[in-house]
């Protein structure tokens, strides 16, 4: 198996996850948060869905969906570019309600499909390309592309989590 086709396998278990953690809900149910300070299912799908857009654009060179699409002025929150919600407040959180509960799974799909587009394309040396020298070992396009997996998947199975919570609440 070839690390290309790892990736992809990846990025499709967060994308199946993403989906089976939002589809069917209603608005209310993707709003819920268990507690005041918590996450909701609708930050936690937008939030790992802008950190793929973002860092797989960066990655691929080209302009996120977020803003391509037209996704940025569907969710609620602050529209710029650089707003993956990384150190959102609270009330930041409470403020990602997207248009349509569909719109979380929709803007989702999208990113996915691009970065299966850029994933078609990847070999060892694109893998092995360092991105960002900051760091020591610098880091390169696969040291970063497993780390987005690491992160979509821990905050799409906390998604998984509050839509149980949910389901329990309202059944």
């Amino acid at each position: 198996m070839e690390s290309k086709e790892i990736l992809t396998d990846a990025f499709a278990r967060v994308h199946q996850t993403v989906e089976t953690a939002v589809n069917g809900l209603t608005s209310e149910q993707v709003a819920f948060r268990p507690d005041p300070d918590a996450n909701s299912i609708a930050w936690l799908a937008w939030h790992l869905t802008r950190v793929q857009d973002d860092h797989l654009a960066e990655i691929a060179g080209r302009e996120q969906e977020w803003i391509e699409g037209g996704w940025r002025n569907r969710f609620g929150t602050d529209p710029d570019r650089a707003n993956t919600g990384f150190g959102h407040t609270s009330q930041q959180v409470a403020a990602v309600i997207p248009d349509a509960v569909e719109t979380l799974a929709a803007y989702h799909d999208a990113v996915y499909r691009r970065t299966l587009e850029y994933l078609d394309g990847v070999d060892s040396a694109e893998l092995g390309r360092i991105i960002d020298r900051s760091y020591d070992p610098p880091v390169s396009v696969g040291v970063r592309l497993v780390s987005v997996v690491n992160d979509n998947l821990q905050h799409a199975g906390q998604a998984r989590y509050v839509r149980g919570i949910v389901e329990r609440a309202t059944a």
